[in-house]
């Protein structure tokens, strides 16, 4: 069975590793970085921080028959305020035409702009890839599950919920874009960029242009990146779209790829949750879905995909279901209906 998990310290080194695997602006290879995650994660699924601007959560997903963690994403309530913004590329199609040639031409534009208004946003997700393709589709279970916990705890994200997908890579986890837009006018690597911009964003805003820029002065192998994703994140598109997230022409401007958008409520999986008691008796289960407890034992979250019975506010599941989320009867258990190809 697999199961996911509120991250916790002693899996800062897996997580490190897996870091190491997919370059994710979320999640960079940096141990400091990571254990600092790790721990406002913590505080932030204990209740102790107030403040939306640090709140975020870290999920890591556990095979219970080994024990190890084999992959991981992450949910932040709020990525910009007034003094940090989100910073992105807006992407523009400008018409010109030529009455004396009588033919005209549509070009491509960007621009950096910001955005302090602060939308919540889907962290980066990495499974390790020895279980990509598996039959339980590891992969989504991981990316779903944030909905689930969003539904449980809508109050405390925002309206609007934005997520980054990564453009495509070499395979030294470098990009074409960064090296032919930003790199002329910030003079450090993809990487290095990245991970400065953890700790300041002010780089940014005062070295790249602020004016609309054409694209067909790029390159075409680094214009053509605008807006794509790699061939290994067109399934987490694809699904994300499935939920109700869309394209607004915004753009990451470090690997060009684009940042999708949903409204919260508007998110079929969001809409689908709710909480009911556990009850005694396992016959009959006849849904499957995100079933999930965080009953303060010493486990905290856990949640995982099984089957269960819902009865009004009254649920019900196999033994080792609600096992190995920690729940026993009478305890609250957050509850999201999937579809079944999901």
């Amino acid at each position: 069975m697999f199961v996911i998990r509120q991250a916790m310290p002693d899996d800062v080194p897996t997580l490190l590793k897996l870091a190491r695997m997919v370059h994710f602006i979320n999640l960079p290879a940096d141990k400091d970085i990571i254990t600092s995650k790790v721990s406002r994660s913590r505080r932030s699924f204990a209740g102790d921080v107030s403040d939306d601007r640090q709140r975020q959560f870290m999920f890591v997903l556990e095979d219970s028959e080994t024990g190890g963690v084999i992959g991981t994403s992450s949910l932040i309530c709020r990525i910009g305020w007034e003094g940090w913004p989100q910073i992105f590329l807006q992407v523009r199609r400008r018409e010109h035409f030529s009455r004396d040639l009588n033919t005209g031409a549509v070009h491509m534009t960007i621009q950096v702009m910001t955005d302090e208004t602060g939308p919540s946003e889907l962290g980066g997700l990495i499974l390790a890839p020895g279980y990509r393709g598996h039959r339980e589709k590891l992969g989504s279970l991981l990316s779903l599950v944030r909905f689930h916990f969003l539904g449980l705890h809508r109050a405390m994200f925002q309206d609007r919920i934005l997520a980054e997908l990564m453009g495509p890579l070499t395979p030294d986890s470098q990009t074409l874009f960064w090296e032919f837009f930003g790199r002329r006018f910030i003079n450090l690597s993809y990487t290095e960029a990245d991970a400065f911009c953890q700790h300041s964003k002010e780089f940014m805003t005062s070295l790249l242009p602020k004016e609309e820029i054409y694209a067909s002065t790029l390159p075409p192998e680094a214009r053509n990146l605008i807006g794509k994703v790699g061939e290994e994140t067109r399934p987490a598109r694809s699904m994300l779209e499935k939920q109700g997230f869309a394209y607004h022409d915004r753009c990451d401007p470090f690997d060009g790829g684009p940042y999708l958008e949903a409204a919260v409520d508007s998110i079929p999986l969001v809409a689908a949750t709710s909480q009911a008691t556990l009850v005694a008796g396992d016959e009959r289960l006849d849904r499957v879905g995100f079933v999930s407890c965080a009953a303060n034992r010493g486990l905290g979250f856990r949640a995982t995909r099984g089957a269960y019975a819902l009865d009004g506010k009254h649920i019900r599941l196999a033994k080792a279901t609600a096992d190995s989320i920690g729940a026993v009867i009478g305890d609250v258990v957050g509850v999201t209906v999937l579809e079944p190809s999901a």
